[in-house]
């Protein structure tokens, strides 16, 4: 109980959240349980895992891809598609965010490349500049869902009875529905802020589609050959790695040789970032479960909800609620060894809790006040923050019917992965 309040206080006061567990784990080895080696070990332990090194690979991956001219090639395919539809800019802004989230897979990195060049763009054809930075915030979401994953990975890590291969299969239908959702919002609810944009013609249509051809074949190959069983995660993110850096450096030009100890020492950092929150989680996660806290909780739980659609939503404003001040891979690491063993108990798919849990986590990107993608939406708009969140609140609400739709719909989230025998 100290512990946790322990924690809960240093999260609140701004401590780095593996900092804090780290300090309120040797808080509890103080009182003599355990020796103070044990907490290295397990650490290390949490580590000790070849599929954890596709987290790092990935990172780089969309890191080389981003420095390599891609944006703009992306930003043209998706105009080919739907520049000409009505709010056409947006539109090609939601539709970039689809394509883009097979290359990074990462929701901020998606808000600060394409929102660089869109937020001015929209201004530009009529726009107003708050609601750019919102529509570019809210559909980078898309990111993290649709695959490669780096949340789907850590996921799988983290639980049993998921495979990667699944849970990448399950993030394609909801990731498109949101678009989709997105699409419609603008389409019909949104003021005609620019006039009609004229469609391409055939030959710059075939050439956007030529050059969005290269990019767009990486996450092919990525999810094709982990799905084929030709490779595992790991290996599918070292030829991304590769991929991205002859596709940079040969074909479009446009990465030089000079870039790339920045290029590493960036990916570097974020990954140790994320993968020191996994150590540390890791870590207190073995804990908890020798001095039995899991299965307490999962008996608590239990003992009163009994029904699985009460589960999901009790779940659902659960997460909502700590997406608004922890950050979401924190937050999985966190909480999804104790829940997931609950949802398997009441039957629910574990693949579709699965994006039931992410789908949630990212909706926190883009909600106040430790949103992410809020954040680095603002520092390229510079509108202010309390535009962004008036500007943003539609397309949360949007965001919220598609999360209550994949909730109780599992069928939208389980069919590609049963379709191909996961």
């Amino acid at each position: 109980m100290i512990t946790g309040v322990t924690l809960f206080a240093l999260l609140a006061i701004g401590a780095p959240v593996a900092f804090a567990i780290a300090l309120c784990l040797v808080a509890y080895i103080s009182t003599g349980t355990f020796g103070i080696d044990l907490l290295p070990q397990r650490i290390f332990a949490g580590m000790d895992s070849f599929t954890i090194l596709a987290i790092p690979l990935f990172v780089l991956a969309g890191e080389l891809m981003n420095a390599s001219g891609i944006t703009s090639r992306v930003i043209n395919l998706a105009n080919a598609l739907v520049g000409h539809a009505k709010a056409g800019l947006a539109q090609v802004n939601i539709w970039s965010s689809v394509i883009f989230a097979g290359l990074s897979g990462s929701a901020v990195a998606d808000t600060s490349a394409i929102g660089r060049i869109f937020i001015p763009s929209m201004e530009k054809e009529g726009y107003p500049r708050d609601f750019a930075a919102a529509l570019t915030a809210a559909s980078s979401v898309i990111g993290p869902i649709i695959p490669p994953s780096i949340p789907v990975i850590i996921y799988a890590l983290i639980t049993t009875n998921v495979s990667v291969p699944a849970l990448f299969l399950a993030g394609i239908v909801p990731g498109v529905l949101l678009a989709i959702a997105l699409s419609i919002y603008v389409r019909f609810f949104v003021k005609n802020y620019a006039k009609p944009r004229e469609r391409m013609k055939m030959g710059e249509q075939l050439k956007a589609v030529w050059n969005g051809l290269i990019p767009l074949f990486m996450p092919i190959f990525v999810i094709g050959s982990i799905l084929a069983g030709i490779v595992t995660p790991t290996e599918a993110a070292s030829f991304a790695v590769f991929y991205a850096l002859v596709v940079g450096l040969f074909v479009f030009r446009e990465l030089k040789p000079g870039d790339l100890p920045g290029i590493f020492a960036g990916a570097m950092r974020d990954s140790s970032s994320i993968l020191i929150i996994m150590a540390t989680v890791a870590a207190a996660n073995w804990f908890m479960t020798f001095a039995g806290i899991p299965q307490s909780i999962s008996k608590f739980v239990l003992g009163y909800v009994d029904s699985p659609v009460t589960f999901l939503i009790l779940i659902n404003l659960m997460l909502l609620a700590v997406g608004l001040v922890l950050e979401g891979i924190a937050a999985m690491l966190v909480l999804v060894p104790i829940l997931h063993p609950i949802a398997i108990s009441l039957g629910i798919d574990p693949t579709h809790f699965g994006i039931i849990v992410i789908f949630n986590l990212m909706i926190g990107l883009i909600t106040p006040p430790m949103g992410l993608c809020l954040f680095v939406a603002d520092a390229v708009a510079g509108v202010g923050m309390a535009r962004m969140i008036r500007a943003i609140m539609p397309f949360f609400v949007v965001e919220l019917l598609v999360l209550i739709i994949i909730t109780f719909v599992p069928d939208i989230v389980t069919f590609l992965p049963n379709l191909f025998g996961f």
